[in-house]
């Protein structure tokens, strides 16, 4: 997975790494935040969640734009500039006042903005890196890796919100609506690391800040398009971010009803092995036992797989420890739940990688778009799991204080099993997809292109606010929707799959 990948993957990836902690730190706790600071209701929450989600992958349309003629980097460097402003915003409590939610919506477009700017076009610039013959065949597996470094900041960005606002209010003495400005500003120091980690190996990189239209133009392996192939592949384009907007619309839930559910449903409280997942040392234990096992059975030295050994002994040394040092119980927030997906997608990024490389040596590794709607049909069967999980629990309801009432003492296991699932379904649809677009794109046409991918992703994130508007339902309802759009969107893909096919040769 890691061999043979060109040097400024791993430079980009860490540029991401750092935005992305940041950008997951603030949303672990954001739903929360609008409750806990402005006593705003469950809908109005999760509506202003989605406008904000779908502002974010919208906004990239436009940064593609300009970076099809002013250059990639230039848009990185402005885009993190704006989002650090934004952040900083969020960090200053202000209050509850119609001052502190104007600066609030004032920081939600900073940040939508500056990500517009500075995601997209970082993309592009790893599909950039792909460009060379000697690394095509890389592609898919180079932003299997990219996904993977995003989502190891996004791992440890929930531990990060909810050990820095229990600092605030233990050693502080601020309020728990105060210490949500405490998360945000963890966000502002991701961001200078972010951005330092992009000058400092910017070398590795610097050939990809230009226009792909103008790397083609010099670059005899790119095939020119003609009008009517152009207008083909923008057309599969687009179809496929039609299902992409329903696959989003599933996807992030996770900071929208399922986080209601892990609050009004699920245990508040874990005993024995398994309060070890809501430890995320345990669970980065548990990541380089993974990766020692692949170390062991792939190295082609002894001294490689002794390596592999040791860290496979001194993970396993470390989860005995922490076992034994465990408290009689274990206090399980509501936002701790978003860290299972990222060190899922962390754990299971080689294996995914290892099954579909042994799948193409053999010729049967599914096409991206294949890939695309299988991974529509394995988030259907999540949300089935979350039908049959929720069956026999009451509809939520609100207490005399106006704040929502926990209905049931439900097994944190039904969560952790549904983002495994859910985390199975983004490896086949999510990496892969961005590749198949950088592949894909026209070349005058690629950072728009890459840009419509985040528009597909805004319109669903828009569309996360129909289930939240739903809150208050049966729970049968809110699941078995989200589980049949995702059907639906899944057999699109699939009648169209021949002509998707077609224009990925």
């Amino acid at each position: 997975m890691f061999e043979g990948q060109p040097k400024g993957l791993y430079a980009l990836a860490l540029a991401n790494t750092g935005e992305r902690f940041g950008y997951y730190t603030m949303l672990a706790v954001f739903v929360m935040f609008l409750q806990a600071n402005f006593g705003f209701s469950a809908a109005t929450a999760g509506s202003i969640y989605s406008i904000f989600l779908g502002l974010v992958y919208f906004m990239p349309l436009f940064g593609g734009m300009a970076a099809d003629k002013l250059g990639y980097g230039k848009m990185v460097t402005i885009g993190i500039s704006i989002m650090f402003i934004g952040y900083l915003l969020l960090a200053l409590p202000l209050g509850a006042n119609t001052v502190a939610i104007a600066a609030m919506g004032g920081a939600l477009l900073l940040i939508a903005v500056g990500t517009g700017l500075f995601k997209g076009n970082l993309q592009v610039m790893v599909g950039n890196l792909y460009d060379e013959a000697k690394y095509s065949a890389k592609r898919d597996s180079g932003f299997s890796v990219f996904y993977m470094a995003i989502n190891i900041g996004a791992m440890f960005a929930p531990t990060a919100a909810i050990k820095i606002m229990e600092w605030a209010q233990t050693s502080l003495g601020v309020s728990e609506a105060d210490s949500y400005h405490y998360a945000f500003g963890v966000a502002c120091l991701s961001l200078i690391a972010s951005i330092a980690i992009y000058y400092i190996f910017r070398s590795t990189f610097a050939h990809t800040d230009r226009s792909k239209a103008a790397a083609a133009s010099g670059n005899a392996n790119v095939k020119e398009l003609t009008p009517a192939e152009t207008k083909e592949r923008i057309i599969c384009l687009c179809l496929v971010f039609a299902v992409v907007i329903f696959f989003w619309m599933a996807f992030h839930q996770n900071g929208a009803t399922l986080t209601f559910f892990a609050r009004d449903y699920t245990a508040t409280s874990s005993t024995g092995i398994q309060s070890m997942a809501f430890d995320v040392m345990n669970l980065v234990f548990g990541i380089f036992i993974v990766y020692g096992l692949f170390g062991l059975f792939q190295s082609k030295t002894g001294k490689g797989k002794g390596i592999s050994a040791a860290i496979i002994a001194a993970a396993v040394a470390g989860l005995v420890y922490k076992y034994s040092t465990l408290p009689a119980e274990t206090a399980v927030s509501a936002p701790i739940f978003q860290q299972f997906n990222a060190c899922f997608v962390v754990a299971l990024t080689p294996v995914s990688v290892a099954i579909f490389g042994a799948l193409a040596k053999k010729g049967k590794e599914p096409s991206s778009p294949m890939k695309i709607g299988l991974g529509m049909l394995v988030a259907a069967i999540a949300y089935v799991l979350m039908i049959v999980g929720s069956m026999g629990l009451a509809a939520p309801e609100i207490g005399a204080d106006g704040q929502p009432l926990h209905m049931a003492d439900v097994t944190p296991n039904l969560l952790i099993s549904t983002y495994l699932i859910l985390t199975f379904a983004e490896l086949l649809l999510s990496p892969i997809g961005i590749s198949f677009v950088t592949k894909v794109a026209p070349p005058k046409y690629a950072g728009m292109m890459m840009g419509g991918w985040f528009v597909a992703t805004a319109l669903g994130n828009f569309l996360v606010a129909i289930p939240s508007l739903m809150w208050g339902a049966s729970l049968t309802v809110v699941w078995g929707t989200l589980a049949a759009i995702c059907v639906v969107a899944a057999l699109f893909i699939f009648v169209i799959l021949k002509r998707l096919e077609k224009v990925a040769k």
